[in-house]
């Protein structure tokens, strides 16, 4: 595997949309121009044909970056070798905080199963639900399945068109698991998450999410990277009984992202926080 940057989660002070940091980023990468002016131009186009419905806007960016490239748009970027490697630490970390075989999951945003090939493998058979806004990535994560060899898990594949998760049962999963999906999510479809999340967890259950982290501005790039305070997140999460808590130890390992944990706070008052295992 390649180099690492092993920094955590990259200066959350730091404001992406502001024009110093645009400036001093281009003439750090003028290579990397070209790609973002044409990011932009589509980002105009599909935020006045999906004015009202974030779901469809970017539904439409993943089949856009499907067109051009599928195995770049489900993360094979810059290698399938960092694709597998970001997989195996979402796993690792989730078993280490208490992912068990006999858990029933719900991953959000599966994508084409980069880290779900993982989970599908470690859980007992029929107990990992993916579901995904694209179906472009939904085929692509079929394709997964046979490489790996894991029909026989019998793993269950959904096509969702927003995140009031209305489609799945109540008290169902144990864990729930969210990676880069409320990176790419204005605050109306994370407070719709919140909203609902808390229904099909089933007691003592948890919901592990990422998330581009900021102590700064609250900002966004285009329409399609959102940055935001923990404490906005926090805030949020309690106002739909839920409680939500920084992984601190997440912040050490080699990604962008800071990643939050999130149970009712029902059951927090009854059993207290769930044991995080290290």
């Amino acid at each position: 595997m390649g180099a690492v940057d092993r920094s955590g989660p990259s200066s959350p002070s730091r404001n992406r949309r502001s024009l110093t940091h645009q400036v001093r980023y281009a003439l750090r990468h003028p290579g990397r121009v070209p790609a973002h002016a044409r990011r932009a131009a589509r980002d105009a186009w599909l935020r006045l044909r999906y004015r009202h419905d974030h779901i469809a806007y970017y539904r439409a960016v993943m089949a856009s970056d499907a067109a051009r490239s599928v195995e770049a748009a489900v993360g094979h970027n810059p290698s399938r070798e960092r694709w597998a490697q970001l997989g195996r630490m979402q796993f690792d970390y989730l078993v280490r905080h208490g992912l068990r075989p006999h858990h029933r999951m719900l991953e959000i945003g599966c994508g084409n199963l980069r880290a779900g090939r993982l989970f599908i493998d470690h859980l007992d058979i029929g107990h990992y639900y993916g579901i995904d806004i694209s179906p472009h990535i939904l085929l692509a994560a079929q394709d997964t399945l046979v490489r790996e060899g894991l029909q026989s898990k019998l793993p269950y594949l959904a096509l969702a068109d927003d995140l009031t998760l209305a489609f799945l049962p109540d008290a169902r999963f144990d864990v729930v698991h969210a990676h880069s999906v409320f990176s790419h999510s204005p605050l109306h479809v994370i407070e719709e998450c919140f909203a609902h999340v808390g229904r099909v967890l089933a007691p003592g259950g948890f919901f592990d999410f990422t998330f581009d982290r900021t102590e700064g501005r609250e900002h966004q790039v285009l329409n399609e990277d959102f940055y935001y305070r923990t404490g906005t997140l926090v805030a949020l999460a309690a106002r739909h009984g839920l409680s939500a808590r920084i992984m601190e130890d997440w912040e050490e390992l080699p990604h962008r992202q800071s990643k939050m944990r999130v149970t009712v706070s029902s059951d927090i008052g009854s059993k207290g926080l769930p044991e995080v295992q290290v």
